[in-house]
């Protein structure tokens, strides 16, 4: 590197003009990598898939939901009330509801009082009307101290 002063112009001499500086060249970014198009298209993808995963979750939702309803319309039962009469044997009043013409079968169980499964049994529902009230004796092992409806099936057709 050179140290030396650097000259001073003579006087009435003209000088060239120091060249401008000049911008650096921009480089473009590489095709395809940020364009809008493509962001577009996957945006209205995704948008299409997660419409139609929609759709489908709310057409099972809604068959499974009318499958249950259709199937409880055609035999529901409750057990209101109960009474233990024995170390032995459990009353209950047995509530269905059903359409006309369904039999079929409700299954109840009793509990003693550790938690235990004392008794349990099937009760046959017939088909004449669109409901049925019955008390009925559930035989247990030992005193019950519960008497609950697990379900009731109607009969094959």
């Amino acid at each position: 590197m050179d140290h030396s002063p650097t000259p001073e112009p003579r006087p009435g001499t003209r000088t060239a003009p120091e060249p401008a500086a000049q911008p650096a060249p921009q480089s473009a970014p590489p095709a395809g990598r940020y364009s809008r198009v493509d962001d577009r298209a996957a945006d209205r993808r995704l948008r299409v898939a997660a419409v139609v995963c929609g759709v489908l979750f709310l057409g099972l939702i809604a068959w499974l939901g009318g499958s249950y309803l259709l199937r409880e319309t055609e035999l529901n039962g409750t057990v209101p009330t109960f009474q233990t009469v024995s170390d032995t044997e459990v009353q209950l009043q047995l509530s269905v509801r059903k359409s006309e013409g369904t039999s079929g079968v409700c299954t109840v169980r009793s509990q003693g009082a550790d938690g235990a499964v004392v008794g349990q049994s099937d009760f046959q529902v017939p088909a004449a009307g669109s409901s049925y009230d019955e008390v009925v004796t559930l035989r247990t092992t030992a005193r019950g101290t519960t008497a609950e409806l697990l379900g009731c099936t109607p009969d094959k057709k």
